[in-house]
């Protein structure tokens, strides 16, 4: 019996069953365990090139030699330090000069300056949509309020929903 069968087979016999005093019946999980480990997969290759693997032989098909699977965890490598050439970055990341890296932030500052001014643009325009809708009732409003009101709401999540990315923008910039 191979160590991974022999460990479910004691685990096994920690499992009550309905006939406590059947030896047998505690040793069954590992007999079935055994099988399965001593099967004989078969490759088979049918004349239109299609790959069939089983554990039925079937005729023209050739088994297949499999290496016993191993339940014990992989050997982990041994830190030995970094290697001689050049110094690790701290957490494995790459490291980047210092000009390339200001450069990099230069450049993602003006992006999110301009993703700033677009969005102030755009939550002046929500602002304004939301005072005039607020002023005027369209078509069926009059005699149903709550389609108004509907339609304000969401003028007026348009408008919070601008408010927070510009306070997001502003905070990704250190701006107050």
């Amino acid at each position: 019996m191979n160590d991974a069968a022999a460990r479910f087979a004691y685990h096994a016999r920690a499992i009550p069953t309905l006939y406590p005093d059947d030896e047998d019946t505690r040793t069954l999980p590992a007999a079935g365990l055994r099988a399965a480990q001593a099967a004989t997969i078969y490759k088979y290759v049918d004349p239109q090139g299609n790959v069939t693997y089983t554990n039925v032989p079937l005729r023209g098909a050739q088994p297949i030699k499999l290496n016993p699977l191993s339940s014990y965890p992989g050997q982990r490598a041994k830190s030995g330090g970094a290697s001689a050439g050049k110094p690790a970055a701290s957490g494995g990341y790459p490291s980047v000069d210092a000009d390339t890296q200001k450069q990099r932030d230069s450049g993602r500052k003006k992006i999110l300056e301009q993703e700033l001014a677009n969005e102030a643009k755009a939550l002046d325009a929500a602002k304004k949509a939301l005072d005039e809708g607020k002023a005027v009732r369209l078509g069926d409003e009059a005699r149903n309020y709550q389609k108004y009101l509907d339609r304000v709401q969401k003028l007026q999540n348009e408008v919070t929903d601008r408010e927070k990315n510009v306070q997001a923008l502003k905070k990704e910039l250190g701006l107050p």
